[in-house]
């Protein structure tokens, strides 16, 4: 009897976790240099399909545009690579003579990798980097909009792998992508680790799924133009950060905020730089297109250039890069204050720098916590004012957001999976990397018996070291 699309997709995934467990066995097995030989392979194949997996992906899912695809790309392939290829991920890590401890490297074991459809390719050459830098194995979830890239980013990794003495299996994708099929990945006994990216509705998912996890909650961060910025560069860098694949990286800037008093020279400078501020009209012709009745952002949308976007809403703006709305709160009935992955900003004025702080975080609030917040400033008061009070894991200062966020134009770490921290409903802050898929062993030392012989042992320790003993020996 043949099985049914749900019941095949579930059968699939045991077969890639049991090929992937197998090879993870070997992984672990291997020295740095083996697994050193691997990821530089993966990089390099990775670059050298950076072009046609951007075409590829572009499109399938429609969103973006092919150019800024190859350069994430290229940045998961080379940025990333160069900034793990010399780390020590495999045997002892480090070893403290004084306190005679050492610190060992152990591989999670097998991944679950799920791939957005915003960011198919380069999110799968990211995370297969950094999952076999620490010795892991991975299957990958592609999303059923971006089924075809996906797979074809992982056949060209997958075989350059092997070439590099990869074992068969350690970098496995689901070829039918249904929600039976990401559960049973998600939940799947052998699978350690799920490194989750995408909506809101998948990352809850994967938390919920009783296994570990590393998920990315929603960007929605402000950019706060301070009144001691260079406006002209600040525009700019946003302008570029916005219209970067067409917004769909998740760090790029969402609203605008600006003092009244520079209000004016700030909307300017916006203009200039290829920023269309809306009329009261079609701005709530596009807030009617943004998101869908269930709240969650229209795809039509997402990825979509300023002009598409404003056709789209039953307007014309074909010189604009992007669109920006007026909105004067944040939460539910204030469209602009929530993520939109496309060239849309919401632009708040406010009267000082008190009411700026308030409402960066009352926007994080509302979604967003944890991402990202970006403050264009040259006074160091004001942005330490803010740095020690906005609920963000990346506070950018003077950058494009999506890049700098990223680690593109700042020294963050090179990632495209970025943890929002407790905050956020995250397990992680950082700019996941291979450290984050190990775990550590540590192996200690007792003190010698003479140091032990002189150690003074005061009447309350010597009788928590009775009943200690007493309660060790029941235990026996």
């Amino acid at each position: 009897m043949e099985l049914s699309k749900d019941l095949r997709s579930r059968q699939e995934v045991r077969d890639l976790v049991q090929a992937a467990q197998q090879a993870q066995e070997q992984l672990c097995r291997m020295d740095q240099s083996a697994i050193d030989r691997i990821v530089e392979a993966i990089a390099k194949a990775g670059a050298d399909h950076a072009e046609e997996l951007a075409q590829a992906a572009c499109r399938e899912t429609g969103f973006g545009n092919a150019t800024d695809k190859k350069v994430k790309n290229c940045f998961a392939a080379n940025k990333v690579y160069d900034a793990i290829r010399h780390q020590k991920t495999v045997g002892i890590l480090r070893e403290d003579k004084e306190q005679k401890i050492w610190d060992v490297a152990v591989p999670v074991g097998v991944i679950a990798g799920i791939v957005p459809s915003t960011n198919p390719t380069s999110t799968v050459i990211y995370k297969t980097l950094i999952a076999l830098k620490g010795g892991n194995a991975i299957v990958f979830s592609p999303h059923p909009g971006a089924r075809e890239c996906t797979l074809q980013t992982v056949r060209y990794l997958s075989q350059a792998a092997r070439q590099a003495g990869c074992p068969e299996g350690a970098i496995g994708c689901i070829t039918t992508p249904t929600m039976d099929a990401v559960e049973e990945l998600m939940k799947h006994p052998l699978v350690r680790l799920i490194l989750a990216t995408g909506g809101g509705a998948m990352v809850r998912a994967a938390y919920s799924s009783g296994t570990p996890a590393i998920g990315v909650g929603a960007g929605n961060g402000p950019a706060y133009l301070h009144r001691s910025c260079d406006f002209s560069l600040a525009a700019e860098q946003i302008v570029r950060s916005k219209t970067f694949d067409n917004g769909t990286i998740c760090a790029s800037e969402q609203s605008v905020i600006v003092e009244r008093a520079t209000a004016k020279q700030a909307e300017e400078a916006l203009v200039k730089h290829g920023c269309c501020i809306l009329s009261e009209e079609n701005s709530k012709k596009l807030a009617a297109i943004l998101f869908r009745e269930n709240g969650t952002m229209n795809p039509k949308i997402v990825g979509k250039t300023a002009p598409e976007i404003a056709r789209l809403a039953g307007f014309e703006a074909p010189d604009a890069k992007v669109l920006l709305a007026r909105e004067t709160g944040a939460g539910k009935g204030y469209p602009y204050s929530s993520e939109k992955l496309c060239p849309v900003l919401g632009l708040y004025v406010v009267d000082d720098e008190t009411q700026a702080l308030e409402l960066s975080c009352k926007i994080l609030r509302h979604e967003g916590s944890g991402h990202t917040f970006t403050i264009h400033a040259q006074d160091e008061a004001v942005i330490r004012r803010f740095a020690v009070t906005v609920p963000v894991s990346r506070f950018l200062v003077n950058t494009p957001a999506a890049l700098g966020g990223i680690g593109a134009t700042t020294g963050l770490f090179p990632a495209l999976t970025l943890g929002c921290g407790a905050v956020g409903g995250s397990s992680s802050s950082n700019n996941i990397g291979p450290m984050d898929l190990i775990n550590i062993r540590r192996v200690a030392w007792g003190h010698s018996a003479e140091e032990t012989a002189h150690t003074t042992v005061t009447a309350d320790e010597a009788l928590i070291e009775r009943l200690t003993q007493k309660l060790l020996e029941k235990l026996m």
